[in-house]
């Protein structure tokens, strides 16, 4: 069985479930994965208590447990800020818990040369905690985008996401989008789990989603998962 940490926020776990849905379209029911998905929504703000390592760790560390003590075969977390806490959790639960940056630096480097321009759209905590930072560093030319726009753009899709203003998000988060597309990044990590819910709910961006420049580390932890539970 998959256990899910979700709750980081409710819709970016809902949206882990329904890809590993879509991916098993098609299937007869007994052949879709089994999974947990523990809504775990009184997480401490991962964003705003960066400073109190702790009291997050510990609320992630039991939100786990939970899920291993239901017979989980491993560990997935639908939240990229969460994984700042990765190793610290790793270091207290026994099964295995999948690391989403891990997995779409590993994607990168198959899909593009050493030295390329990689664009990330993602919180300010993402940016700070270098969560992506300390995998893609060595091989790979991260860039962001400017404070202003992170901003005006990316912060606030964020938050509109959240408050169930999709629409909205998806308009206010184009100069974000843009400006990556402008300093030639030849992928850009959707790397906050709301992100993906804007550029994907509606037709805008299809140009850029059918040159498969972006990667969605949902739906790619999504397929991971697949793979581990099949095994």
């Amino acid at each position: 069985m998959i256990g899910i940490l979700g709750g980081m926020g409710t819709r970016a776990g809902l949206d882990f479930c329904n890809k590993l849905a879509v991916i098993n379209r098609g299937k007869i029911d007994q052949k879709y994965p089994m999974f947990m998905l523990y809504n775990k929504s009184k997480i401490p703000n991962r964003i705003k208590n960066l400073k109190k390592y702790k009291n997050v760790l510990k609320s992630l560390i039991a939100g786990c447990r939970l899920l291993q003590k239901n017979k989980c075969k491993f560990i997935v977390m639908p939240c990229n800020t969460a994984h700042y806490w990765h190793k610290d959790i790793q270091k207290n639960i026994k099964i295995p818990i999948l690391s989403m940056p891990k997995e779409v630096f590993l994607h990168a480097k198959k899909t593009c040369k050493n030295n390329s321009k990689i664009g990330i759209l993602c919180t300010e905590a993402t940016l700070e905690t270098k969560v992506y930072n300390k995998y893609f560093d060595k091989n790979f030319s991260l860039i962001s985008p400017s404070k202003s726009i992170q901003k005006k753009s990316v912060n606030k899709a964020i938050n509109l996401v959240k408050m169930g203003k999709v629409k909205d998000a998806e308009r206010v988060l184009r100069p974000a989008v843009n400006y990556l597309l402008k300093m030639k990044c030849k992928k850009i990590i959707l790397g906050c789990t709301e992100i993906p819910i804007a550029i994907f709910a509606y037709k805008s961006f299809r140009k850029v989603k059918e040159s498969k420049i972006f990667i969605d580390p949902n739906l790619l932890l999504a397929q991971i998962s697949m793979e581990r539970y099949s095994k």
